[in-house]
């Protein structure tokens, strides 16, 4: 099968409400194109260099996604143009990010990642740590970024109810966040999580935005 015809079964699969990030980490531009003139436009990358090239050689109306960990002094790379950043984990980033959105005349659109694994190779922010950050008076006077909600990772486990389980614990995280913090915020509307292997279990547990690479594209090219 071709990426057109993967990327057609999975959208066969998945409700209409939910987004689907096509991951095109690793990926040449040629594959991207094959996704793209089949009419999709959400892609995601992990890795600042490789984002920025695709955005300079691919069209001009893909939604970029930066997917991957994110260092606070490569901000400035994507801060022109990018779509949404999923892994923001800490309040010093933010403020780059906020910096760099207001160099750019823009409000760039974040994701909290949340770490809801049990493996100590995740990141994230803890709950608390989470709360405390929302509630700082420097978050409060950041004019130029927008938080849309919530992205967590998985542990990488055969346990599917395991899987279900910290699903479930970032949904409850961001329905906690939903009713207090964020309770006069539409925009505060967007639950990352769930990959080729476990989109399925996300979705059910309540993931309205979803990360799909091999499925589509077929194994990563290393």
């Amino acid at each position: 099968m071709g990426v057109a015809k993967n990327l057609q079964a999975v959208k066969d699969v998945i409700p209409s409400h939910v987004t689907l990030v096509a991951v095109s980490k690793t990926k040449p531009d040629e594959v991207i194109l094959e996704a793209y003139q089949a009419g999709h436009r959400d892609f995601g990358e992990n890795k600042v260099q490789d984002l920025v090239g695709k955005q300079e050689r691919l069209p001009a109306d893909i939604r970029w996604h930066m997917i991957g960990h994110l260092q606070s002094n490569k901000v400035k790379y994507l801060a022109p143009f990018v779509h949404l950043l999923h892994g923001v984990d800490s309040l010093k980033l933010l403020g780059v990010i906020n910096r760099e959105a207001e160099k750019n005349d823009r409000v760039i659109d974040c994701l909290f990642q949340v770490r809801i694994a049990l493996e100590e190779t995740k990141f994230g922010l803890p709950e608390e740590d989470l709360k405390q950050l929302i509630q700082s008076d420097e978050f409060a006077a950041m004019d130029h970024v927008r938080i849309r909600g919530l992205m967590g990772m998985a542990t990488y486990t055969e346990n599917s109810n395991q899987i279900r389980e910290e699903f479930r614990q970032l949904k409850r995280i961001f329905d906690r966040l939903k009713a207090s913090q964020f309770k006069n915020q539409e925009s505060f509307d967007q639950l990352s999580c769930g990959m080729s292997g476990d989109y399925a279990l996300a979705i059910e547990e309540g993931s309205n935005l979803v990360r799909i690479g091999s499925l589509i594209f077929g194994p990563r090219n290393y």
